[in-house]
């Protein structure tokens, strides 16, 4: 079985470097969104618990970068408590604020790759294909996040989300018997949410930066 980063290392070390990059920013950025949504709304505990830091060790914890290093999977964590936060569906905003994050983070790259890849060649071919490369991935990683984190399936925040205007679906997540059905739920959709959120994702990227570079005057 290869590892992922020699084979990236050895085909596209660019890449390699635009996806650590990205994957740790991007994770981190998520987190603190939900951190400074919950803050808003009243719920100190990500400032109490530390949280709020540009520290990636503290959002992701070492089993996730360990994990990250050896097959490419991570993952992060904001706490907060719901039951401090004020307003209504202010849990659902706090929940919609990380992938909001990955969204805004999304679009900004395709701007800025359709951007400099219609004028950034003056720079030099190296350059521009190498800074396009990087904001291509991470144009294509913050989609796939977004899409993936707004997944209606406990732990992922489109759970919290629908679970903020569906009661019903709160009190059948929240049984304690739902906490094996979840886990399997979970695992299911990660295993099959790539075949199609992968592709979506390169589709609409590659489309929308093509797009935007149509429009920019030459």
């Amino acid at each position: 079985m290869s590892w992922w980063v020699a084979d990236l290392l050895k085909d596209d070390p660019v890449m390699l470097v635009s996806w650590v990059v990205w994957v740790i920013g991007s994770i981190v950025l998520h987190e603190l969104a939900h951190g400074w949504a919950a803050i808003s709304r009243g719920d100190r505990t990500p400032i109490e618990t530390g949280h709020m830091t540009w520290n990636p060790l503290v959002h992701m914890g070492g089993m996730s970068l360990l994990m990250f290093a050896l097959i490419g999977i991570a993952w992060g964590m904001m706490p907060v408590s719901a039951w401090r936060m004020r307003g209504k569906h202010a849990e659902a905003l706090v929940a919609a604020a990380g992938p909001g994050m990955n969204l805004l983070l999304c679009l900004g790259s395709i701007v800025l790759a359709a951007v400099w890849g219609e004028y950034g060649a003056f720079a030099g071919a190296n350059m521009h294909r190498n800074l396009e490369t990087f904001l291509m991935a991470g144009a294509f990683l913050n989609l796939v996040l977004m899409m993936f984190n707004l997944l209606p399936v406990p732990p992922l925040d489109g759970a919290r989300v629908l679970a903020s205007f569906a009661p019903g679906y709160r009190a059948m997540i929240e049984r304690p018997q739902a906490q094996t059905a979840s886990i399997i739920a979970f695992v299911l959709v990660f295993m099959l949410s790539g075949r199609v959120l992968i592709p979506v994702a390169a589709t609409a990227v590659g489309t929308a930066v093509g797009g935007l570079r149509g429009l920019l005057p030459g």
